[in-house]
């Protein structure tokens, strides 16, 4: 017979809220960890049980629970671009100094992926640090032009950072700016949207 614990993440794997509900007002742990230091809500996420997600942080689950490998709900939601998820994670008390394993914040991932949607959720809130370096030396701006494809959507993402202030002449740990990485890689309507907003 399954425990309650075991009996939640039945109920997550099939992404059925209701059982998710009657698990947890059996009293199950919604912050029991698996051997991978995933919380419920965590579980869920990676396994795209959004309905069941959603119930859990409704819940009160915590949005910044880290694994072993330092993701939380909310840093995971933004990499993985799942809108709905992020801005939930932002009402529910999503710590901006919470950063993934390499020292990124949920920001950093959504750029470089073109998460266009996700972007522009996190940058509701005018007090999201867009300016946040990581371990890499990159901010949120400059993996939008080094990992980015030059495409639409980072355009986009790039405009609407500069709108929200991001910092276009923040070089990278070598001294390198965004205008200069996307000179290197040809990106010439990038380089010219930098240069249109004082980018050196």
């Amino acid at each position: 017979m399954m425990d309650n614990n075991e009996q939640l993440r039945d109920a997550i794997r099939q992404n059925d809220p209701a059982h998710v509900k009657a698990a947890l007002a059996a009293g199950t742990n919604k912050e029991a960890r698996d051997a991978h230091g995933k919380t419920p809500l965590l579980f869920a996420l990676s396994l795209r049980s959004l309905d069941a997600a959603v119930v859990l942080i409704d819940a009160g689950a915590d949005v910044n629970a880290q694994d072993d490998i330092s993701d939380s709900p909310f840093l995971y939601a933004g990499a993985e671009g799942l809108t709905d998820i992020v801005r939930r994670c932002m009402q529910a008390g999503a710590d901006y100094r919470v950063y993934n394993r390499y020292g990124g914040s949920a920001l950093i991932p959504a750029c470089e992926r073109g998460h266009v949607a996700t972007v522009a959720a996190i940058l509701e809130d005018q007090s999201f640090p867009i300016n946040h370096v990581n371990r890499l030396g990159w901010t949120g701006l400059l993996e939008t032009v080094i990992l980015g494809d030059g495409g639409a959507a980072h355009l986009r993402i790039m405009a609407m950072l500069i709108a929200a202030g991001a910092d276009v002449n923040l070089p990278d740990k070598d001294g390198v700016s965004a205008l200069q990485h996307a000179i290197q890689k040809g990106q010439k309507e990038m380089a010219q949207f930098l240069e249109q907003a004082g980018a050196r």
